[in-house]
């Protein structure tokens, strides 16, 4: 007799990386995805609170708001672990908190199908009190605190047809709205991303990023010049290769200068 499916839960503040990740698991009939949140803040709640418990968690570990390990260090229970992230320098933190594995983005299908061959290997679920160490709420507070400085998202997903991609944000000289999609200007060309420009505005690091245009969300590390015409109006030069030119709208203008500081 086949034993029951695990049910699974997936967290990462980039719907696009839900989305992917749910499309790879689809084919697995072992696991049944319980659902997934692109909040840490509920799907803290709903881990908490799911009449039928979660036995694995995909779970990114660099998140807005709340961290992996903080989301973690809030559970009473402690689901099996299979962290997803952008950086293998969090692997081994990843381990020390009894994760299954890790995978790195963009998560693809061969390590995706290794980490769930050596979940399977764990069947039966152990009860949930085997993950308990006394040590382990502190470890997790601890690993918390130490990403705590480093929330920011580092990179953004970005879809081109079927294939998603991962954007590094400091390549991104701007990003912009358009035709009702947002797109991420890059050296190379752009590339639409499914988030709107405020909610980029929010996730991404203030004293990076400024609204300069309800257009335009400008990466500060690409200003070469500003020009401030007192006909033509205030633009701003950016250092790529093509020089791009960007408006400032007339109420962002102060907030520019105080940001750079002219």
């Amino acid at each position: 007799m086949e034993p029951a499916a695990l049910n699974a839960y997936l967290v990462d503040d980039e719907p696009l990386a839900v989305e992917r990740l749910t499309r790879l698991l689809a084919p697995y009939a072992a696991i049944r995805i319980a659902g997934s949140a692109t909040d840490p803040a509920r799907a803290v709640e709903f881990l908490n609170t799911a009449a039928d418990p979660v036995d694995v968690l995909f779970l990114d570990i660099q998140m807005p708001g709340m961290n992996g390990f903080e989301l973690l260090s809030r559970l009473p229970v402690q689901p099996f672990v299979i962290f997803t992230t952008a950086y293998d320098q969090y692997a081994l933190r990843a381990f020390e908190v009894n994760s299954i594995d890790y995978l790195l983005k963009p998560i693809e299908a061969e390590p995706l199908d290794r980490a769930l061959a050596k979940l399977g290997r764990l069947r039966p679920i152990p009860p949930p009190g085997w993950l308990q160490q006394p040590d382990l709420p502190a470890l997790l507070k601890t690993l918390a605190a130490s990403l705590a400085g480093d929330t920011y998202p580092r990179r953004i997903a970005s879809r081109l047809g079927d294939r998603i991609s991962f954007l590094d944000v400091d390549a991104v000289t701007h990003f912009v709205a358009r035709d009702k999609l947002t797109y991420a200007a890059l050296e190379t060309g752009q590339r639409c991303v499914d988030r709107t420009l405020a909610d980029l505005e929010n996730a991404l690091d203030p004293q990076r990023f400024l609204r300069i245009h309800r257009a335009i969300l400008l990466n500060l590390g690409w200003v070469q010049e500003i020009n401030m015409s007192m006909v033509g109006g205030v633009f701003v030069t950016l250092k790529d290769a093509r020089h791009s030119r960007l408006p400032v709208a007339r109420d962002r203008v102060r907030a520019l200068k105080e940001r750079l500081r002219f």
